[in-house]
């Protein structure tokens, strides 16, 4: 299903794109971004404010399944920056050559894609054979301030790397 609505378009060359409905760290991402003169789409499901500012873009896509993973995947190339905890959104921006940042600052790679798929799979089957008591397993551990510490310091070095990259060298 297309998405609802987009406002504006990210365009090309460096960018931000933020899986933003459950994103801790949306106002580290507005900083480095605008330090950075970066643009930035801010996709979800449903309207939440966004700073009015011409690096900002926020992109309400319809509530189906995967919709927002969906619209960032399709605008994906070697200049855009996810910043995601899906793995699954991982791997799909991965593949189409993007760079991929956690909030909690833990870069996905090539490397790294294939283990955090696998364990992603064992812990959706256990939580699903367990049943009752399965709320034992749980998910994540808990957003700490030393993860936002860290994304910021990832982010920032990122951007950094890519604005070099995109920057043509003079003869």
């Amino acid at each position: 299903m297309p998405p609802k609505a987009t406002i504006g378009d990210i365009g090309t060359g460096p960018r931000i794109l933020v899986d933003a409905d459950a994103c801790p760290v949306k106002e580290e991402i507005y900083k480095v971004a605008f330090r950075h003169a970066v643009p930035v789409a801010v996709v979800s499901n449903s309207h939440f404010r966004v700073p009015a500012h011409p690096l900002v873009r926020q992109v309400v896509v319809s509530d189906g399944f995967d919709a927002a993973d969906d619209w960032i995947a399709e605008r994906v190339d070697g200049d855009a920056l996810i910043v995601t905890g899906d793995i699954l959104l991982a791997d799909r921006g991965l593949k189409a050559g993007g760079t991929v940042i956690a909030p909690n600052g833990k870069p996905f790679t090539a490397a790294s894609i294939g283990g955090a798929i696998a364990t992603r799979a064992i812990m959706a089957d256990l939580r699903a054979g367990m049943g009752q008591g399965s709320e034992h397993i749980g998910g994540p551990p808990p957003f700490r301030k030393s993860d936002r510490s860290q994304f910021l310091q990832v982010l920032d070095r990122e951007i950094v790397r890519m604005g070099r990259r995109a920057r043509p060298t003079p003869p």
